[in-house]
């Protein structure tokens, strides 16, 4: 299911989204649709967008009835399989590599509440990763889909090999910067390449307090671009 939330920063449409849906913020995905600066004229706003596979139960809107909602903390350094159902996910993705054509070997990175990082060790990551890490994210979504026909919609699997994930983040926050330098500069706009959900909103997040810049998602399906744009030129 996909829901439409509004705040006057990113937290607080996450908390609206979570109060509203009755949801641990780890059991939804968050899109940053839109991000707009306070001025002297108006107020500043964020829309996102909820992406989630869990029962959702919309609160009544009682007042008292509110849940305190805890979040664990990423646990590392445990690589083997504590159970059947993370023994199943890492053979599983094993098993696609080895389809592929590729050896290499599993491991889980973190557990998380609602969420597990797995790791893929092998002298092919370059090729499993792919382009834009295109190949690394087909994989995650097949071992997603896996994990909800074993009855596990609740987790959500992150799929890493090579530090990937992190060494994308540092390039797109450095990325989002020289745009928005390059924006303020022209005082124009600047479409960036179709990126993932998580990219797109790694982007947002980064440009969401940098003076004389907004941004936007456009396009349709999973891979949107992010607009850059000087602030009052719409």
């Amino acid at each position: 299911m996909v829901y439409e939330f509004e705040g006057r920063t990113e937290k607080e449409a996450i908390d609206k989204a979570a109060e509203e849906l009755n949801l641990d913020k780890d059991g939804f995905d968050v899109e940053i649709l839109e991000t707009h600066r306070s001025g002297l004229f108006k107020k500043g706003y964020v829309k996102i967008q909820v992406h989630t596979d869990q029962p959702v139960q919309v609160k009544s809107g009682e007042a008292g009835t509110e849940t305190a909602v805890q979040r664990s903390q990423a646990v590392y350094g445990e690589p083997e399989a504590k159970n059947d159902f993370e023994q199943k996910l890492i053979d599983f993705v094993e098993g696609l590599i080895e389809h592929m054509g590729y050896g290499g070997r599993v491991s889980v990175l973190f557990r998380e509440n609602h969420k597990i990082g797995l790791k893929i060790e092998s002298e092919y990551s370059s090729i499993l990763i792919g382009k834009k890490g295109k190949n690394l994210d087909a994989l995650q979504l097949l071992v997603n889909i896996y994990a909800g026909r074993q009855g596990r919609e609740d987790i959500r699997v992150i799929l890493d090999s090579e530090n990937y994930r992190i060494r994308r983040e540092e390039s797109l926050v450095r990325l989002a910067y020289t745009v928005a330098d390059r924006v303020r500069e022209n005082r124009g706009s600047i479409l960036l390449e179709p990126m993932n959900p998580f990219d797109r909103r790694l982007i947002h997040t980064t440009l969401n307090d940098i003076a004389e810049v907004e941004t936007k998602s456009e396009g349709e399906g999973l891979y949107k671009q992010v607009r850059v744009y000087y602030r009052g030129m719409r």
